[in-house]
């Protein structure tokens, strides 16, 4: 008798262990040989066993997070294991409680089953035209005991330490948001924590920090180890001095199942699923509020930066209905500093302030919409890019000629236009009165003898320029109140060359745009036409080789499109040694060799665009003049280039 009480008890906890809900991680990089295939066995898999997540598949393996009671995700797992592609994958399986919190389910993907094929199964770089790594090259693979042992060895520093234990830097592959809860620490180890927005932006770090990694032992982690593939492959490939790269196998989740105390892990590992975050026996917070300091980790809130949308820490007590926050690196990059009204810490009281000369979409509706991240529920938001007008022009006046292309990519992007710091005179040639007067300029010279210039039409507008000529005098104040000064002669008849000898005034015009930037940006991408190509050209140059002390996202941006561009020769050079590759996306719009650009040569075009990476620029040579087809297939091409960043 007393034996069928036990075995009836020993059956209902069974049953109920079988009902409780559980979250399912996996990964694995592998040659996929049939996509089709794979998808419409996940898509009969999950959906019979009624499971709720996020399945990506890819032609390099999958990546999945599924949710489900713990018996249908171990049958899961059973038919996925019998499947030779998954030998040796490693299925991280937690118990846990159902999704209560609807909004945080929402954004984690699991009130629904998506299953998509993907390039990537975790995006490394920003820039969609460059190739990843090979995911082969990855670093050694390291146990939690491993790991710990390497880290408690280095951390002694004794006589018994080898010299590769001292030698040792740990690198968090996480994001920001992440790592301000949790992150492993061990005394007299070096930890590098990148700090960055988005996974995508850890290859530029790599390569500003690159310093720090060579000749080192490198020991990365990340929360499951499918970012340390990618990334320790990449850190690798980066030659002699870069091969010791290790990487902790099955991430933080592992070693915290390893060492329920915590190990040297401090704080709590976020999640991408409704859990939010997993924590060790250690109660210690490692967190903060943005705004009044004090210890917090929570991220049920799911409250988001205003500009950049990434997730912040505003505790019980400092949450407002409407308030806007700003995130740590939205205000080091001088995000919130103009506001309709004044901001208290990181909480702004308004939205942020349109400021600036002008700024217009390619519907006349200014876009509220930030780069870098999006809200979900929210429309698809549009590209922003900033437009540099050419020489002798001026904002309004290249939104006049632009107005095609920024209807037909009315949907896409959304294009800010500024007039370029160096304003000119206005400038006449001794011809027709009708012509002159027609194009602003002044009578023929026969009449000037009898009287000055007049002023110009009131319909006139001030012409700018990116680049001067060496020996420019700009307007003193005094000239600028006295019309009759802004009129000149011309030298002679239109020069085609004159782009070449306008080579000064690139500080100014950097500084303009570092004030634009602060103004009205973020900008997804830069559009240059002709001189604003050139100058396009020269802040990529500039900011890859650092030359201008540019600080790290003082001005980010994604892509380029230089159309009827031109290099000049000067700003292109550092320390008299000429750039091998610009390693920028980049899209060259230019005449053909039997184009009608009687400007901008088709060789110096395609001399600008020889400067960028073969492996991330595109180029699109046309049969008309000096403008921007928007006809059939160039714009076609264009939108192509521009959809690989939305």
């Amino acid at each position: 008798m007393e034996l069928n009480i036990n075995n009836k008890d020993h059956e209902q906890r069974e049953d109920e262990e079988e009902d409780q809900y559980g979250v399912l991680l996996y990964y694995k990089y592998t040659q996929i040989p049939d996509l089709d295939e794979l998808f419409t066995f996940y898509h009969s898999n999950c959906n019979s066993l009624s499971l709720l997540g996020r399945v990506r598949i890819s032609p390099l393996g999958v990546n999945v997070t599924v949710g489900g009671k713990l018996s249908a995700l171990k049958k899961h797992i059973a038919a996925v294991d019998s499947n030779s592609l998954f030998q040796g994958t490693d299925f991280k399986l937690a118990a846990c409680g159902r999704p209560l919190n609807g909004k945080v389910a929402e954004e984690c993907g699991f009130t629904s089953l998506s299953i998509r094929i993907v390039k990537e199964l975790v995006t490394l770089s920003s820039n969609p035209l460059l190739k990843s790594p090979e995911f082969s090259d990855a670093g050694k693979h390291l146990s939690a005991d491993e790991f710990h042992s390497m880290l408690q060895r280095a951390g002694q520093l004794d006589k018994e330490s080898t010299e590769r234990d001292r030698d040792l830097v740990l690198l968090d592959a996480r994001n920001l948001y992440e790592t301000r809860i949790g992150k492993f620490h061990t005394p007299d180890v070096e930890t590098l924590d990148p700090g960055i927005r988005q996974y995508s932006d850890l290859p530029s770090w790599i390569d500003d920090n690159s310093d720090q990694l060579q000749g080192k032992n490198v020991l990365m982690y990340c929360t499951g180890g499918i970012r340390c593939e990618m990334a320790s492959a990449y850190i690798r490939s980066k030659g002699a001095g870069y091969e010791n790269v290790f990487q902790l196998f099955g991430g933080i989740q592992r070693y915290l199942e390893q060492f329920p105390d915590g190990g040297f892990f401090r704080g709590k590992n976020f999640v991408f699923d409704h859990r939010i975050s997993v924590g060790s026996s250690d109660a210690n917070i490692l967190g903060t509020c943005l705004l009044c300091g004090m210890s917090f980790d929570d991220y049920s809130s799911r409250l988001r930066c205003s500009y950049c949308r990434m997730l912040v820490l505003v505790c019980d007590s400092c949450q407002r209905k409407g308030s806007v926050y700003v995130c740590e690196l939205c205000k080091n990059h001088h995000k919130g500093v103009e506001l309709v009204s004044s901001s208290e810490n990181g909480r702004l009281s308004s939205m942020p302030q349109q400021i600036g000369r002008e700024t217009v979409s390619s519907d006349a509706k200014p876009s509220s919409q930030l780069p870098w991240r999006q809200a979900v529920g929210s429309p698809p938001r549009k590209l922003r890019i900033l437009c540099l007008h050419g020489f002798r022009q001026n904002g309004s006046s290249f939104k006049g000629r632009t107005a095609s292309l920024a209807k037909k990519l009315k949907n896409i992007a959304e294009l800010v236009f500024v007039d370029a710091p160096h304003e000119l005179p206005f400038i006449y040639q001794p011809s027709a009165v009708a012509e002159s007067h027609q194009n602003c300029t002044s009578p023929p010279s026969s009449l000037l003898q009898q009287s000055p210039p007049p002023p110009p039409l009131e319909h006139c507008r001030k012409k700018f320029a990116w680049f001067v000529a060496p020996d420019f005098r700009g307007k003193s104040e005094s000239e600028s109140d006295n019309l009759d000064r802004e009129w000149k002669m011309g030298d002679g008849p239109f020069d085609p060359l004159q782009y070449q000898q306008q080579t000064a005034g690139f500080e100014e015009s950097l500084a303009y745009i570092k004030t634009v930037y602060a103004q009205k940006g973020p900008f997804d991408g830069l559009l240059g036409f002709s001189q604003g190509a050139a100058m396009a050209a020269a802040l990529v140059c500039a900011q890859q080789t650092r030359r201008r002390l540019l600080q790290t996202g003082e001005m980010e941006y994604g892509f380029v499109i230089l159309c009827s561009g031109f290099g000049l020769t000067k700003l292109m050079e550092v320390e008299e040694e000429k750039i091998q590759v610009l390693k920028c996306p980049s899209l060259h719009i230019f005449g053909s060799d039997h184009g009608k650009d009687r400007q901008i040569a088709n060789q110096a075009s395609r001399k600008l665009a020889s400067l960028f990476d073969e492996g991330c620029s595109v180029t699109i040579e046309h049969d008309s003049g000096h403008i921007i087809p928007t006809r059939p297939p160039y714009i076609d091409q264009v939108k192509d280039f521009l959809g690989r960043f939305l």
